[in-house]
């Protein structure tokens, strides 16, 4: 069992093969390879990950902000190279993701119990 925050306006996960709708579980579950090499992690929330409010679902950085997930990841000394990886990672990012693929998730999120109080007599 593996415990993740989902923001209160994200849409309801689709069933596997369904189209995605940026529910995010996926993501705050682990990093796709993509995610792995962005956020130097294998579990746990990706790094680049990212809530858009106007639209109320969880976006891939990768694709919406890659010159912002690049500069993230890299250590100070070399974000001076951003511009070509982000290039990059603009280009291929959709691909590399399987973004239009559809949910390829089979996590099934739960909501956590609702805690019950009790009075003392």
């Amino acid at each position: 069992m593996q415990t993740i925050l989902i923001h209160p306006a994200a849409p309801p996960k689709p069933p596997e093969g369904a189209p995605c709708n940026g529910c995010g579980v996926c993501c705050l579950a682990q990093p796709c390879p993509v995610g792995m090499v962005l956020s130097g992690r294998r579990r746990g929330a990706c790094e680049a990950l990212r809530w858009d409010g106007v639209q109320a679902r969880y976006r891939c950085g990768a694709i919406t902000e890659p010159r912002t997930v690049v500069l993230a990841a890299l250590p100070p000394a070399l974000q001076w190279l951003a511009p070509l990886p982000a290039a990059m990672l603009a280009r291929l990012a959709g691909r590399w993701v399987a973004a239009g693929q559809g949910c390829d998730s089979d996590l099934q999120p739960q909501s956590p119990p609702t805690a019950s109080t009790t009075m003392p007599s």
